[in-house]
């Protein structure tokens, strides 16, 4: 597991791929009814990106993205990723504090549905009913967990950025030339989640 950054190249394209993925055990009946079990809590996405052109001459990006996913060993080796859609959160609500517990997980909403967040990238805010909380009032742990000094009571918001721990989704990759010293790669598969399960 690395905590190196996927690199941001100017050849890639909008058309970027985001899946959601879970897994249901599925089992049914002779009637006809289906009984169902949830494997995961929490979903793995498949992130998919498209290169245009990477330039194999003076600006070697080329060189800079094959040389990430060779250095990474293709899917062995994990690294972060900002998907810059799904990055951030403003006003965020992680839970109400009851004056004991000094711990909460930070968590991200997307809709109807939350989810941990684990590779925090910077927390800019952090409020407890509506106040703000000055950074010398709290800590906040590689894996997402703020641990405020003194046990909060009420509602705990927070504002900042994240990014996903992914992987390469194959041990394969394809480049195509299709001018001189310009390549381009159809599709960049990864797979990961907001946690560390990769």
């Amino acid at each position: 597991m690395s905590d190196i950054r996927y690199p941001v190249l100017p050849g890639a394209t909008w058309d970027l791929t985001w899946s959601p993925k879970f897994h249901t055990k599925i089992q049914s009946a002779v009637s006809g009814k289906e009984y169902r079990a949830s494997m995961m809590a929490n979903p793995l996405y498949s992130i998919s990106i498209k290169y245009e052109f990477l330039r194999a001459g003076a600006r070697q990006e080329l060189r800079q993205l094959v040389g990430f996913y060779l250095a990474r060993r293709g899917a062995y080796e994990s690294f972060l990723f900002k998907h810059d859609e799904d990055c951030s959160v403003v006003g965020q609500a992680v839970g109400v504090g009851d004056g004991l517990a000094k711990s909460f997980q930070l968590v991200r909403s997307y809709g109807e549905f939350s989810e941990p967040v684990q590779n925090i990238d910077q927390v800019t805010e952090l409020r407890v009913n509506g106040n703000l909380v000055p950074p010398s009032g709290y800590s906040v742990s590689p894996n997402g967990l703020v641990t405020f000094a003194a046990p909060p009571v009420g509602s705990i918001t927070w504002t900042g950025s994240y990014l996903y721990r992914v992987r390469f989704e194959d041990d394969e990759a394809e480049f195509n030339r299709f001018m001189s010293k310009l390549w381009k790669a159809d599709s960049v598969s990864l797979i990961g989640s907001l946690g560390n399960r990769i």
